[in-house]
């Protein structure tokens, strides 16, 4: 971007309005054009600054941080970035932020004045993303689903093994989709979210209480079975192993790949070469390219890879990856998600060689929906 990106930090901490601007002035492309203490300042700056991104503390003294957030959805739609505290009471209200429209979030380190320099990078790629993102779409949920779980549809195996990965707008996404599966949803699904540790197991718990599926954060040894969902926890790797007395999720402490731990490489790998042809890998709106090779080796292998479309993602990176390498053999708009899963974990359904979904598609050989 030739003009940089005007950057105002809300945030009712002395120290972070100082540190905060610190650490982004090693990038020339960004330019913090002010600083508030509150959200009441905060407001009046966005309309004196014009600033494409706000950075957003939300345990704000006065107009707290979800209140100010509600006010820039309302009358300024500019993305916000959370900063957020590590804590449980930090986290609780970083998913609410991310549910009212927040762009994304970075956490604070615990000793922020030593240790603030670490999450300069995530921070400045964040706005970057930000200032070129459409917003985040709020998408209403579908409530009809939000009723008691089947009590049957815990013990039945999954016709089909469904990795899903997803970073910068992927909460709301995971939420939309999720909610419109059915209680008896035949196929398993497994969840690499790059979320920090401790968000992660309150984010399943959120999504298990407005989904029909059951949504939890996973742990070794917990079954792959139809109609549940698990969320990889912050800081591990996850990945699925098939055993005699049923298939398992497995986590990991191995090291970061691509930068990410969780990563979703790893289970899409994983899921390749435990399941092959009953492997599905869908790659959802996040920035960067993690989890494009891992898809190439589930399509490899038999199974239907499917990206989320550009139009309906906040970022396109990760689902743009994998399409211009050629391994997405559908893409589908948010929309359409829910409908596209159910229909690919049908009990006898062909495999995507013989689909006719993978021969209608362009030159690239990518179907539409």
């Amino acid at each position: 971007m030739k003009n940089p990106v005007r950057v105002l930090v809300v945030d009712d901490s002395a120290l972070m309005r100082k540190l905060i601007p610190q650490i982004l002035a090693v990038d020339n492309s960004i330019e913090v054009v002010g600083t508030a203490m509150d959200g009441t300042f905060g407001l009046k700056k966005i309309e004196d600054l014009k600033p494409h991104v706000v950075t957003l503390d939300l345990e704000m003294p006065g107009m707290g941080g979800i209140d100010t957030l509600k006010e820039i959805m309302r009358h300024h739609r500019v993305p916000v970035i959370v900063v957020s505290s590590h804590s449980t009471e930090g986290a609780s209200i970083t998913l609410k932020a991310l549910s009212l429209g927040a762009f994304d979030f970075v956490a604070k380190p615990q000793d922020v004045s030593a240790r603030m320099p670490e999450i300069a990078n995530e921070l400045i790629a964040k706005i970057k993303a930000a200032a070129q993102s459409k917003g985040v779409r709020v998408a209403p949920i579908a409530s009809t689903l939000r009723r008691e779980k089947s009590a049957q549809s815990g013990k039945k195996t999954p016709t089909r093994v469904v990795g899903i990965g997803v970073s910068t707008g992927g909460p709301h996404a995971l939420q939309y989709v999720l909610s419109q599966l059915p209680s008896d949803f035949p196929g398993t699904i497994l969840i690499v979210q790059h979320m920090p540790e401790g968000f992660t197991d309150m984010f399943a718990r959120r999504l298990d209480e407005i989904c029909a599926i059951q949504v939890k954060q996973a742990q070794s040894g917990d079954l792959l079975l139809a109609g549940r969902a698990l969320l990889c926890p912050g800081n591990r790797h996850l990945k699925v192993k098939r055993l005699p007395l049923g298939d398992v999720a497995i986590l990991s402490d191995d090291g970061r790949v691509n930068g990410h731990r969780p990563s979703v490489e790893v289970l899409f790998k994983s899921v390749a070469e435990e399941f092959g042809a009953e492997g599905v890998a869908l790659l959802m709106t996040g920035m960067g390219d993690d989890g494009a090779e891992g898809m190439g080796a589930v399509k490899a292998a038999g199974g239907m890879t499917i990206a989320q479309s550009e139009d309906s993602c906040v970022v396109f990176g990760m689902p743009k990856s994998a399409i211009d390498r050629g391994y997405a053999v559908r893409v589908v708009h948010l929309d359409a998600m829910a409908n596209t899963l159910q229909a690919q974990c049908m009990p006898h359904r062909g495999r995507p060689e013989a689909s006719p979904e993978s021969n209608r598609g362009k030159s690239a050989g990518v179907g539409h929906d």
